[in-house]
């Protein structure tokens, strides 16, 4: 009788395991749906190319696309209810509008292929780590949808009566115009879309989009649509992103327009489940093909999630969280989900991919990764990739190099091998300093240097850095260019970051000269204002001279996406210098402290993302960073569709929050060094990489009193002395304690 209960007990021990919630399992994809988050629900493999959103910002039941642009930067915003169709190509948290195209839709009933007529409510929606679902109310379409790295792979089941699967190529956020799509028999279709103009800030930034679309059943009836009616003709030619035209031969049942696309319509006698895969390349329809063929093949849509969720829940797992409630780690892991999406592939599955500006197809063996918002993400996205990812990382550094051998020059906002040269500075230079600093060192560093300071030197038509010659001269950016006062920091600490790679390489000189440079922002520092004040070209106040204008998106001369207040302490660098220029340290604090008792302090955006963090520079002043850090996470981050406090920004936020609740922060932008607060759970685990780090693990705990503040903190059972510790430190030791009273 005792070894049958025994036995009983270990099974039942082991089936408990077995099935205990997985770190994929506290994922909500609709966290950041609403608030401007411009996050989707639809499913996305780990970086994935291909990725399905339900498109529901257009409609007359809706604000229409033109009404209001903070809309337009994603295709699903949760409040909204009216469903046009899911597109196949996505971007998550952005702040302009781009892709959001090949919008599938199924209908039953007569065929209509006006959006407006043909779009629905919805209802029984489901969000998961690489599943999405949900029944379109008017046609009673059970729908679901995943995908693989390239693939989206959508199952409807329809009623009885008729069925219609509808491909737009009309509908979507890009502002480019202009497809061709061509039916090649009753269960496959192949084209393209034009999409591009990010942000309007290059007009050369148009590109192709290529896809094909394999059907699980054949269509009983098929044909094209353009504006939006059935059409019967042929068109023979269509213009490929090069400009060129290409003369398509034997054509039959093909389209050009900008309001196109396709039907396929089916007679059922009972309920039938069709499969559609998409597979997407910025290549050619060959390589979508292809990419189709080779990732999901013959395999089910069950197949295909099980894949993408076993791979999502390998790469959260990289950090394990104990104790804290449910809700913490929902945030936690959902964060960490957000900070895997961008950058994302942009190589097809034979390694190809276009190379930015030369028109040309290259090829890889590792991965060629796009969409670098830099701006947003040199600040803590690319450390934590370092840190928990360091092979994706590499890849990233790789990328950016390759697009210096294409282009000339380093990314600054990089969009499919597009270069949009949105919002200022120079950030790429912070991103690769930082990332060999912590020893990821398996790129050229001499090519790296070498384009870095190409960036910061050259004058002449250097598109990274507008205004460089003042800069140079006089130590800031004038008033002659936008945001002056913002570019001018952004400069500072990139050269910042400069000055540390050349001491790391032994070039004395330049180390020298970048960290004389990266401290010129004190030109600009107004001791009546104790702000800093933007100065024409004439080396003057600019005046009259507004320091609160400029938040909120407002326009100002001095400031970009941001006032006085929000860049008074963006020299994480120089605090030294900083502190002296207040008057001390106490008028420091109390300046500091005045950015969040004013309501100055803005958690949606990036300029002073890392201020929490600051007052850890001030002795017996920390614990105000732990109040303010541990405030801001209740505050601004819930496990609701609001639950971003905006624009992800491509995961900036999500990693912050990541950082906020493990208890470390990489404030200076590369340097290797974390700023220590209080940890939000029992037990914090990250497993390190071999290839790059000798430890297995790392481990932050907190022994936790009254939640109070930081009494002591021990690294690897030794009392540590300092709020900060080395990136080096860190990794090889074992285990971080935080302790508070």
């Amino acid at each position: 009788m005792k070894k049958i209960v025994f036995c009983f007990l270990f099974v039942l021990a082991n089936m408990i395991i077995l099935h205990a919630q997985q770190p994929a399992d506290y994922v909500n994809p609709f966290i950041g749906t609403s608030n401007f988050g411009a996050t989707f629900p639809g499913p996305i493999a780990p970086r994935g190319m291909a990725s399905i959103s339900p498109f529901n910002v257009a409609g007359s039941q809706n604000l229409p696309l033109e009404k209001d642009s903070r809309w337009l930067s994603n295709p699903y915003v949760h409040e909204n209810t009216f469903l046009t169709g899911f597109s196949q190509v996505n971007l998550s948290g952005v702040g302009c509008p781009d892709l959001g195209v090949l919008l599938l839709m199924p209908t039953t009933g007569d065929l209509e292929t006006n959006h407006l007529k043909y779009g629905s409510t919805y209802s029984e929606e489901i969000a998961k780590t690489g599943y999405y679902g949900l029944n379109i109310d008017k046609y009673n379409v059970k729908s679901e949808f995943t995908t693989s790295k390239r693939v989206g792979v959508s199952r409807f089941t329809f009623p009885k009566g008729q069925a219609n699967i509808l491909l737009n190529l009309g509908l979507g956020l890009t502002n480019e115009q202009g497809a061709m799509v061509k039916i090649v028999s009753s269960t496959e279709i192949e084209g393209m879309r034009s999409v591009g103009s990010f942000c309007y800030n290059n007009p050369e930034a148009a590109y192709p989009i290529y896809f094909v679309a394999k059907f699980s059943k054949a269509a009983d009836t098929f044909g094209v649509w353009k504006k939006p009616t059935k059409y019967k003709g042929v068109e023979a030619q269509w213009m490929p992103y090069n400009g060129k035209t290409r003369i398509m031969k034997n054509a039959t049942r093909m389209v050009v327009g900008d309001s196109i696309g396709t039907y396929f319509s089916y007679k059922f006698d009972k309920i039938e489940t069709i499969e559609v895969k998409i597979g997407v390349s910025y290549v050619s329809i060959d390589n979508a093909r292809e990419n189709l063929e080779k990732e999901t093949g013959n395999k089910s849509f069950e197949t295909v999630y099980k894949e993408t969720y076993t791979e999502w829940n390998k790469l959260l797992s990289r950090i394990k969280v104990e104790g804290g409630s449910k809700e913490n780690k929902t945030i936690f892991y959902t964060a960490l989900y957000h900070t895997l999406i961008h950058p994302n592939t942009l190589n097809d599955f034979n390694g190809e991919y276009p190379e930015i500006k030369t028109g040309k197809i290259g090829k890889t063996k590792n991965t060629r990764y796009t969409v670098f918002s830099l701006w947003d993400t040199y600040r803590n996205l690319h450390q934590l990739m370092s840190l928990v990812y360091p092979r994706q990382q590499s890849n990233m550094v790789k990328s950016m190099l390759e697009m210096y051998d294409e282009n000339g020059w380093l990314p600054k906002w990089e969009l499919n091998s597009t270069e949009t040269f949105t919002m200022v500075g120079d950030p790429a230079s912070i991103v690769i300093t930082d990332t060999y600093l912590k020893g990821i060192q398996d790129f050229d560093v001499q090519k790296a240097y070498k384009a870095m300071l190409k960036g910061a030197d050259q004058i002449e038509n250097n598109p990274l850095r507008p205004g460089l010659q003042d800069y140079i001269e006089k130590g800031f950016v004038t008033t002659k260019n936008k945001g002056s006062v913002s570019t001018t920091q952004e400069y500072n600490a990139s050269d910042y970051s400069i000055s540390l790679l050349a001491k790391a390489l032994g070039k004395k000189e330049d180390y020298k000269r970048f960290k004389n440079r990266s401290v010129s922002y004190q030109k600009l520092f107004d001791k009546n204002l104790n702000l800093l004040h933007p100065k024409t070209e004439d080396s003057h106040w600019y005046e009259p001279f507004n320091p609160l204008s400029g938040a909120n998106f407002e326009e100002n001369i001095g400031f970009i996406e941001g006032n006085a207040w929000q860049y008074a302490f963006m020299v994480p660098h120089d605090m030294k210098g900083l502190v002296k220029l207040m008057g001390g340290k106490k008028k420091f604090t109390k300046q500091l402290q005045k950015v969040f008792d004013s309501n100055q302090f803005d958690m949606a955006n990036e300029p002073d993302i890392a201020y929490p963090y600051l007052f850890n520079y001030i002795k017996d002043e920390e614990w105000r960073s732990q109040k303010q850090v541990k405030e801001l996470v209740k505050e601004y981050f819930k496990n609701k569709s609001n639950g971003l406090p905006g624009n992800d920004d491509t995961g900036t936020m999500s990693a912050w929050l990541v950082y906020a609740m493990m208890g470390i922060y990489p404030l200076v932008p590369g340097e290797p060094k974390y700023a220590i607060t209080a940890p939000m759970f029992d037990k914090i685990t990250i497993q390190l990489d071999s290839k790059y780090y000798k430890n297995k693990n790392i481990i932050i705990e907190r022994q936790l009193n009254n939640n109070g503040n930081i009494s002591k903190i021990q690294l690897n059972g030794k009392v540590h002395k300092s709020f900060f510790v080395s990136h080096e430190n860190f990794v090889n030791g074992k285990l971080l304690k935080v302790i508070q009273n």
